[in-house]
């Protein structure tokens, strides 16, 4: 059954509840969070990702890659397609397409195959949204389908949180831009079919970027993959453009737009991550619970040793209330409310409490916690990355700063 026909109908209700899938929504049977519908959204990601990634996690991460079959597998299925607007082939809204994300991770999956199954979700949104139709069933379309893989190219060698320090120059040249520069730590770039790339094509400053598309097999192009400490099945590389000539057909939106289009969609790749992230910590109390009861040592379960109860305690209180404030920013921002300080502190909120309960997931394995391929060992990898990606720590600190006033 694909996603679209459970969100658009609901036909199908889950028989019971999978390990670790629906406790967090135990509390409120009727939030937004479990309809009949996204219940059984919920058993469709779970039943695909122990079927599908499970088994194979643990290969693509020695291989650092996904393998393309999945983006197809998960086209097919309506996964890709969540969250976009119906115009562009789309259905469902942002809600959906984290809540695909939460329970990727709960059923045993990762960040990191999130970040390079869903890759598109920073991708194309922007092309989506320009509403060009040319460009919308060229680009857009064989991306939700799982027939393409996009990619977004920001950050640069000296360029990161400061977008507005790019150096990527487009020069128009008749019908096409003529693209010369660098892009670093591009998520998916080593398979990416096109990247969604922040130009200069003006002068300094935010007015002067803009977004263009450039296909990654244009010639000029190179791409060098890079690793990394975690999300290893999630590929990346830095690209390099020697004079590419790109039609000016592919330039998204007018000249000049592209910051504003970046700022705007910041706000769903950060909500993004936090969703991540909180799934993640959730993933680790359900592994730890599982291993403290089955672990014996001196003649009882670990579970029994007030240390190890009250730590895990504090696990499940720091994810839920990540989970509740990261959900209620998520509704407002949904409705349109201003949430610029609220969205920065959730996605610290979660980002932290991930921190903490990846490590002490860790630390109550034990041994068996520091073993490559144990799965509490892949999420304390992975977590790293998620203060960093869509946004550092310090620039969301930054943000919340500003908006208290701390400025004048």
């Amino acid at each position: 059954m694909k996603a679209s026909a459970v969100s658009r109908e609901g036909h199908r209700q889950p028989e019971r509840a999978r390990e670790g899938a629906l406790r967090p929504e135990s509390v409120s049977a009727h939030d937004a969070w479990s309809t009949p519908e996204r219940r059984a959204l919920r058993e469709l990601v779970a039943d695909f990702t122990t079927r599908e990634i499970v088994p194979n996690l643990e290969r693509w991460e020695d291989e650092g890659a996904l393998p393309r079959t999945l983006h197809e597998r998960a086209g097919d299925l309506g996964l890709l397609e969540l969250g976009f607007p119906e115009a562009a082939g789309g259905v469902g809204d942002h809600l959906d397409a984290c809540l695909v994300a939460e329970q990727l991770i709960l059923s045993g999956g990762s960040s990191g195959v999130c970040a390079g199954l869903f890759t598109h979700g920073i991708g194309v949104p922007h092309i989506a949204a320009a509403g060009d139709e040319e460009q919308v069933a060229r680009l857009v379309r064989p991306v939700l389908a799982g027939r393409a893989i996009a990619s977004l190219g920001i950050t640069e060698p000296e360029a990161g949180s400061d977008v507005a320090a790019i150096t990527t120059r487009a020069e128009r040249d008749g019908d096409d831009y003529v693209v010369t520069g660098a892009k670093t730590f591009i998520t998916s770039g080593t398979r990416a079919d096109f990247v969604t790339t922040a130009v200069r094509t003006g002068g300094p400053g935010h007015r002067g970027i803009s977004l263009l598309v450039i296909e990654t097999d244009r010639p000029g192009v190179s791409r060098s993959r890079l690793r990394k400490m975690g999300w290893h099945c999630s590929d990346t590389a830095e690209l390099r453009f020697d004079g590419v000539r790109v039609p000016a057909a592919n330039l998204v939106g007018a000249e000049g737009t592209g910051f504003r289009q970046i700022m705007v969609n910041f706000a769903a790749e950060r909500l993004s991550m936090a969703v991540q992230a909180y799934a993640t910590a959730q993933r680790c109390v359900d592994l730890t619970i599982a291993w403290v009861r089955s672990r014996h040592t001196f003649g009882s379960a670990l579970a029994q040793r007030q240390v190890v109860r009250h730590q895990v305690a504090e696990m499940a209180r720091e994810t839920a209330v990540a989970r509740t404030y990261v959900r209620d920013v998520l509704a407002r921002w949904q409705a349109g409310a201003d949430v610029v300080t609220d969205l920065a502190m959730a996605k610290n909120t979660a980002v932290a409490a991930c921190d903490a309960v990846v490590d002490r997931a860790v630390q109550l394995h034990g041994g068996m916690g520091y073993m490559h391929g144990v799965e509490v060992e892949r999420h304390y990898r992975d977590a790293r990355i998620l203060g960093i990606g869509g946004g550092t720590t310090e620039i969301m600190n930054e943000v919340v700063a500003g908006r208290l006033g701390l400025d004048a």
